[in-house]
């Protein structure tokens, strides 16, 4: 029997990768509807045969991230809408006072840590690496709901590379957030005690490590 169900999650269930987890879940069971953001946590209306919402109830709480933790799942029916469009992530919703659980920051995931040494890929030695799995939550965010828009990552615009990644819902960067790289991430660069810039990049990173060596102090802002 086909029918619809809106499922309202949660806990730390944004910065975690959980919107591409949803969307590749009801891809896989062949589910129309959409999966968004709000001030309380994730919300989900996914249209279908009842089994297989039954399956996406159970899989949402046995395979959900790993940097996930689901506080509640509450599902109900609703009146079913087009069940042609396909399944899709849709624009947060920020009304209400937030309630949701921040994300914090996660240390390099090995899979970022392999790209970071590699120097045949295009964020070899980019010290802000980052993907779904891994990389700053909490020291980014300036509003709930959880967006790219609501973070201090605003002000950068993907380039043409991280944007197809952003959008692939094959990669592990799909909707993540801070995605960035030397093209259009942050850069790093040391200052001197005036403001004035003493150099940029590697460079940069060398300097301030043999700075702290030779005993000096130094502020990272």
């Amino acid at each position: 029997m086909i029918e619809r169900r809106l499922f309202r999650v949660t806990g730390t269930v944004q910065g975690v990768g959980f919107r591409p987890f949803v969307y590749r879940l009801a891809a896989d069971l062949r589910l129309a509807g959409y999966v968004g953001n709000d001030t309380d946590g994730v919300f989900i209306e996914a249209q279908g045969d009842s089994d297989r919402l039954d399956e996406l109830s159970r899989r949402l709480l046995e395979e959900s991230p790993p940097l996930a933790h689901i506080a509640t799942l509450e599902a109900v029916t609703v009146a079913p809408g087009d069940g042609d469009g396909g399944f899709r992530i849709i624009d947060s919703r920020a009304e209400g006072a937030p309630a949701v659980a921040v994300s914090v920051d996660v240390a390099t995931c090995d899979d970022c840590l392999a790209e970071l040494m590699d120097p045949a890929d295009r964020r070899y030695g980019y010290p802000f690496i980052n993907c779904t799995n891994c990389g700053p939550r909490y020291t980014i965010i300036r509003s709930i709901p959880y967006d790219r828009a609501s973070t201090t990552m605003a002000g950068f615009h993907m380039c043409d590379a991280c944007r197809a990644e952003y959008e692939n819902p094959a990669d592990r960067r799909f909707h993540a957030e801070p995605n960035a790289c030397p093209v259009c991430g942050p850069r790093i660069r040391l200052l001197d005690p005036g403001g004035q810039v003493l150099t940029t990049g590697a460079d940069a990173l060398d300097r301030t490590a043999a700075l702290l060596t030779g005993a000096h102090v130094l502020a990272v802002k």
